[in-house]
């Protein structure tokens, strides 16, 4: 009776992990289980790891440290999975009695877990073979099952890579166009006479959260991969272009407030999403993104530019409306994965990256101007 519940309980754990895996790695959609051995795995590891990166000073170091976690992780859920489809098996033989014939030695447990693992990685070396039907069964759905999950992780981490060189594209682009980091002032600059470009603009970007928000839903590893540069990150761009948005929508003569309407909503359903699937509650940010004076030399800023903002009042009163639908869960988000907010004015001290290069400082770029290039 005991072997028979013990045969049962790994029965179980096989297919918990099998339908674990399917949910994670084929199934295109949200999955809102809390109790899962993915989620319970990031949950886990990440919050270790973080907890390391915490300690150290903010800088590359710790940019390059973060940014190991991602593609590790995936690694090591892949053996997490194997290895309890493996001892799973092995449990299940071992519930039948253990119906080997061991060359070397006498059945064992041990002998179960390593007929469970070279079956399950199609070795099929011979020298532990099973001798009755039920363990002959057992051995074939086992080894069909290693090969099924072999076949579809070579299939799985391809899409994983393209969903974030698709992502990264976008974010590279918009170094030239709103500094680095992004900030939203920068890039309303670079369109002050553009207004045509600037709709199309943000359309491109309307696209790109629905990208960003089907890839990171379906695949909630991505939110851990981090980008080329260190001042840079998917969370970073999105935050800027829905700063952009909300100030385009609140009343820039001229600038295409419908498409920013789109593009502010498709941008705040990914940030909304991305927080629930990561577990995050939404927080209110300390310290205020853009606190009165901050706000008041936003003002002078766009002013400058030729993009007065309306006057003070009910302007203001709806950028803190629109900002409080989105602020709270980049804060979460930002908070959870270490990845810095971008400012809403652009730092006078910074440095674009495509000025920068290993070999000389800014000034080997030269005076052009990206922004000011063919403005009237």
């Amino acid at each position: 009776m005991t072997t028979v519940a013990v045969g049962i309980a790994g029965a179980l754990l096989v297919l918990v992990i099998m339908w674990d895996a399917f949910e994670a790695l084929v199934l295109p959609r949200r999955v809102t289980r809390r109790l899962r051995p993915a989620r319970l795995f990031y949950r886990s590891t990440w919050w270790m790891w973080r907890a390391v990166a915490c300690r150290m000073r903010s800088g590359g170091r710790r940019e390059t440290y973060l940014s190991f976690y991602g593609p590790l992780s995936l690694l090591f859920l892949l053996g997490m999975w194997a290895m309890s489809l493996i001892f799973g098996f092995a449990i299940m033989h071992w519930g039948l009695g253990s119906s080997l014939d061991v060359a070397h030695g006498s059945p064992s447990f041990l002998a179960d877990l390593y007929m469970s693992g070279t079956t399950f990685f199609t070795l099929g070396l011979g020298d532990v073979t099973p001798n009755r039907t039920l363990a002959r069964i057992l051995t074939v759905v086992e080894a069909g099952t290693g090969f099924g999950f072999l076949a579809v992780v070579i299939a799985y981490l391809p899409v994983v890579y393209q969903g974030f060189s698709r992502r990264e594209v976008n974010i590279s682009l918009l170094d030239a166009r709103a500094g680095s980091p992004p900030t939203a002032a920068e890039l309303l600059r670079g369109y002050a006479h553009k207004m045509a470009e600037l709709e199309l603009f943000l359309r491109d970007w309307e696209r790109w959260a629905a990208e960003l928000l089907e890839s990171h839903v379906s695949y909630p590893v991505l939110s851990y991969f981090r980008s080329q540069h260190d001042n840079q990150s998917w969370l970073a761009a999105l935050t800027t272009v829905l700063d952009s948005s909300a100030l385009v929508m609140v009343g820039i003569n001229g600038a295409p407030a419908w498409q920013a309407a789109l593009t502010f909503a498709m941008a705040r359903h990914a940030v909304a999403d991305l927080a629930q699937v990561l577990g995050t509650p939404p927080r209110t940010p300390s310290p205020d993104r853009l606190p009165t004076p901050a706000l008041q030399l936003l003002r002078k800023t766009l002013a400058t530019y030729g993009l007065p903002l309306p006057d003070e009042g009910t302007v203001d009163q709806k950028l803190g409306q629109l900002r409080s639908m989105y602020e709270p869960y980049v804060e979460a988000l930002a908070e959870r994965l270490l990845m810095p907010l971008p400012a809403w004015s652009v730092d006078a001290g910074g440095a674009e990256n495509w000025r920068t290069t290993a070999w000389g400082g800014p000034a080997d770029a030269g005076p052009l101007d990206v922004h000011g290039a063919g403005r009237s």
